[in-house]
């Protein structure tokens, strides 16, 4: 981030400014560290304070029990004690990684809602509110301190994961592609057909691309889609959720990164191949869940307005009409 914004911070002559903040962020960072290590060697030492006590009874007991004991077993037993260092270490130091802060303020708050079957909901917020949590939380990549997620009546804490995800489909912000064939990127458990595979790419209007290319579905892949367009990489992304077509779909900004161009492809296909599912969407532009059913609007964490577009866009006073408002004075000033 700081590479990219090199030219900006030259074209408004603003060195000195960062390069001041960047030597307070350095020193800030670096009493940190020092912290850091200090705790790490008082830890470091009564650990092995701790674990030369258990070599020191362990030889005492082998010296007491000699006659008892053969001698391999009396090495085995000091060889497993002199173990021990490395395994406190690793074991402690692991709980303090994992362990969260203590008394740390919850990212959602008192968030109770009811979303009906084929509803579509978009969700707002400003920067911070919780709604990327919101997504992570319905797949279970954080788990809720408090509360329960039900779909369609079922705890989804009380089932697997790999049978809730098999529930969901999310095109997120960042296309996920990976090395090998378009094929394998649309189907990788090879479980459709061609003819299912060519239908899809034509509803997501990438079936002229596909049969442009030399190999059409054979066609490779790069790391991370590198030889595609990020419009193409979406594009494919979207196919994918076509074949899987899962009755909960989630949109995580899905287009806030492509051109305007790809943007309304995307929403054309969403109306017209995902109107018998359930979808929601966090919108970067807001213009695209205008015709939504309901838009949920986050703010601190909580619901702050929940309810038709019609009804929040009447409401000058709403946050969802300030927000438009300010959405649609960027587009003019661009």
């Amino acid at each position: 981030e700081t590479l990219s914004g090199v030219t900006s911070i030259r074209a408004y002559a603003i060195q000195e400014e960062f390069i001041e903040k960047i030597n307070q962020n350095v020193d800030k960072n670096n009493s940190l560290s020092i912290a850091l290590i200090i705790a790490n060697r008082w830890l470091g030492i009564r650990l092995e304070l701790i674990a030369n006590f258990i070599v020191l009874f362990a030889a005492i007991f082998a010296v007491i029990y000699r006659n008892e004991m053969d001698p391999s077993s009396v090495g085995l037993i000091i060889s497993y004690a002199l173990s021990t260092t490395q395994n406190l270490n690793f074991l402690v130091r692991t709980a303090t990684e994992l362990e969260t802060k203590e008394g740390s303020e919850l990212v959602l708050k008192q968030i109770s809602t009811s979303i009906r079957s084929c509803e579509r909901i978009g969700i707002v917020g400003r920067t911070g509110a919780g709604k990327s949590s919101l997504t992570l939380a319905l797949f279970r990549l954080i788990e809720p301190v408090d509360g329960t997620i039900k779909i369609d009546g079922v705890n989804i804490s009380k089932i697997g994961l790999h049978q809730l995800r098999r529930c969901l489909t999310i095109i997120p912000q960042d296309p996920v592609l990976f090395s090998g064939t378009i094929r394998s990127n649309l189907d990788p458990f090879d479980k459709f057909t061609d003819e299912q595979l060519w239908r899809c790419l034509e509803q997501a209007h990438l079936k002229r691309f596909v049969q442009s290319l030399d190999s059409n579905l054979q066609y490779k892949i790069c790391e991370s889609g590198t030889n595609l367009s990020v419009g193409q990489r979406q594009l494919i992304c979207l196919a994918r959720a076509l074949l899987r077509k899962t009755k909960i779909l989630v949109l995580d900004e899905a287009t806030a990164a492509v051109d305007l161009e790809t943007d309304s492809l995307i929403q054309e296909t969403i109306k017209q191949s995902f109107n018998d599912c359930t979808i929601l969407t966090i919108a970067h532009r807001l213009n695209t869940i205008l015709d939504y059913d309901r838009i949920l609007v986050l703010n601190g964490g909580k619901i702050a307005e929940f309810d038709s577009p019609e009804n929040l866009l009447s409401n000058s006073s709403s946050i969802f009409y300030s927000m438009v408002n300010s959405h649609r004075e960027i587009s003019n000033d661009d």
